[in-house]
């Protein structure tokens, strides 16, 4: 397996960041509320569209170039970037649409993974395990959520 650098994952969360930019909180009620990121094998390219599919930035990773087992690797990449970013409190001045989300999605725009889940009091890091039962915490949120 590849060794996750930690340029790497500083990188990406920067990519990530920098093409959210343009959301960050000044009145730019941009009704955004997801944010999809979108991974082609063959290239290696990896495209972040807003949920209008407006691309908002896309980058070439060449680390990232091979079958549908890359997703895997850049799944986990994504999140711990998205992690970072959230512990920086760098997504706290984005001006998004709360509960919103980060999507890994491929080619045909079908859902890989759902990376990060934001609402007003939680974040959600849904965990590459989350298919092998739900935990508590989660379960809790979930339906507290459902109560509303």
């Amino acid at each position: 397996a590849m060794k996750k650098s930690i340029l790497s994952v500083s990188a990406i969360g920067k990519f990530i960041e920098d093409s959210l930019r343009d959301y960050v909180a000044e009145g730019n009620h941009t009704m955004i509320t997801d944010v999809h990121l979108q991974l082609q094998p063959e290239t290696g390219e990896l495209t972040i569209f807003n949920d209008d599919d407006v691309v908002l930035s896309e980058v070439i990773v060449d680390e990232w170039k091979g079958g549908d087992e890359v997703y895997h690797t850049a799944e986990s990449y994504m999140r711990d970037a998205l992690v970072e970013l959230r512990e920086s409190g760098n997504l706290e001045t984005l001006d998004l649409v709360k509960p919103y989300s980060f999507v890994l999605i491929d080619k045909e725009k079908e859902t890989i993974a759902e990376l990060l889940i934001i609402d007003e009091q939680n974040t959600l890091f849904l965990s590459d395990n989350l298919l092998h039962g739900l935990d508590e915490e989660l379960d809790a949120f979930l339906k507290e959520l459902l109560e509303k």
